[in-house]
């Protein structure tokens, strides 16, 4: 029982040293995405659709022109 009780006290007090690191830590920013980034692949993702309907759309009304 003793053992277990040592086990329980090491496991909090390295979680409370942990938590107590994290606190007095600064955050590290590298490799943080900006919101500029952020718009810019979405813009890229529209435009990508935008080109993917667009041909899609073109694609099935020449197929509807078949015999």
């Amino acid at each position: 029982m003793l053992k277990l009780f040592i086990a329980l006290q090491m496991a909090a007090l390295t979680v409370l040293a942990s938590l107590e690191d994290r606190a007095t830590r600064q955050r590290d920013e590298r490799g943080s995405v900006t919101i500029q980034e952020v718009l810019w692949a979405v813009a890229a993702i529209a435009i990508v659709a935008i080109v993917v309907a667009a041909i899609k759309a073109f694609v099935t009304s020449e197929s509807g022109k078949i015999k």
